[in-house]
Formats: C-alpha cells, sequence, structure tokens
C-alpha cells in the first residue's frame, strides 16, 4: 500500500461559518506535486435517518435544497448538537422533521460526501419501532412526507424522482442491514 502524500503546506484561502476553503500543498511518494483545495468543515457533525414505520415502507422528506435550488427527496437528517450523540442527534431530528420517535436506533455506518474536496461524513441511523412524538424544529417550513414502499425506492432513483446521492447511498446500507439481518 502507497503512504500517503507529505502536507507540504496549507493555506487558508476563505472562511465562513460552515467553512474553511483551503489549499493544500501535496508532495507525492514518487515526488510529483500537486496543490488541491479542499472545503474543510468547522467540526459539524451531522446524520441522515432511514426511518422505517413498518418492515414494508420507509419515510421519505422533499424538501428544499438550496444547493440545486428545487425540492428534492431525500431522508430527515440534520447536525449533532454539542455533547449530543449520533442515535439522540438521529431522534430528535425524526421528532423535529416528521413528527416521530423511534424505540430503537442502529447506527449503519458513516458516509462521506464529495471526499476528494469536502471534508465531512453523516452517521446513517436506522429508526424502527416509530411512535407520534413531535417536536419543534428549526425548518422553515413543513416537510413533504412521503410513505414509500421499500420495494418502490430503485424505481424511485430509475425514474429520477430521487436522485440525492446521500439518501440512495444510506437507503442501500439500510436494505443490506435489513436483508443481513432479515436472513439470520
Amino acid at each position: 500500500m502507497r503512504s500517503l502524500p507529505t502536507i507540504v503546506k496549507t493555506e487558508l484561502l476563505a472562511e465562513s461559518g460552515y467553512f474553511q476553503i483551503e489549499a493544500l500543498h501535496l508532495e507525492f511518494s514518487n515526488g510529483q506535486q500537486r496543490v488541491y483545495e479542499r472545503l474543510r468543515g468547522t467540526g459539524y457533525q451531522s446524520v441522515m435517518v432511514v426511518a422505517r414505520p413498518d418492515p414494508a415502507h420507509v419515510l421519505l422528506v422533499r424538501e428544499y435544497a438550496v444547493g440545486v435550488e428545487q425540492r428534492v427527496l431525500g431522508l430527515p437528517k440534520g447536525g449533532v448538537d454539542l455533547g449530543e450523540s449520533y442515535l439522540a442527534a438521529a431522534n430528535r431530528e425524526l421528532q423535529e422533521e416528521i413528527g416521530l420517535r423511534a424505540g430503537r436506533l442502529t447506527e449503519l455506518g458513516q458516509l462521506t460526501l464529495a471526499p476528494g474536496h469536502l471534508c465531512h461524513s453523516y452517521q446513517v441511523v436506522l429508526a424502527e419501532d416509530l411512535q407520534p412524538c413531535p417536536a419543534l424544529g428549526d425548518e422553515p417550513e413543513p416537510l413533504e412526507i412521503i410513505k414509500v414502499p421499500i420495494s418502490q425506492v430503485a424505481r424511485l432513483v430509475a425514474c429520477g424522482e430521487m436522485h440525492e446521492a446521500r439518501a440512495i447511498a444510506a437507503l442501500f446500507m439500510a436494505m443490506n442491514h435489513l436483508s443481513t439481518f432479515d436472513s439470520n
């Protein structure tokens, strides 16, 4: 296995409340040098929740995504508050975004987002045994909640209705976990 490149120099190019843009001057093991830019977070942690109200369905949300300037079909998600665990954050986000609380939460793993340019990951959590428990959140408008048969997720992706890669990957992780669990 090759060694990691050496970071020769790091430059801060710009900064906001959420991000820093850095230029990294790298030297690779073969002597090649390159400069890469990356978007570095400020320690912000996130969760994405696959909410399973029953064995055959998942709950999706449609909300406005400013990056693509359209409403996007995805999963409940949000930030982890200081001192909060991923599981507690997942349950809080469920309550705030879809008005439900999970009796059983399972961490499925982490996903990175554009790791060539962005220093951020999401913890994916499977939420089951859902009960009503609404909480006031920070959403600017109520989210559209859509109950979808798990068997229809691939169709939603194939027809372009669902195209948020994070949500698709999280659903894949959940479906894999559930099929492994169900076959044992």
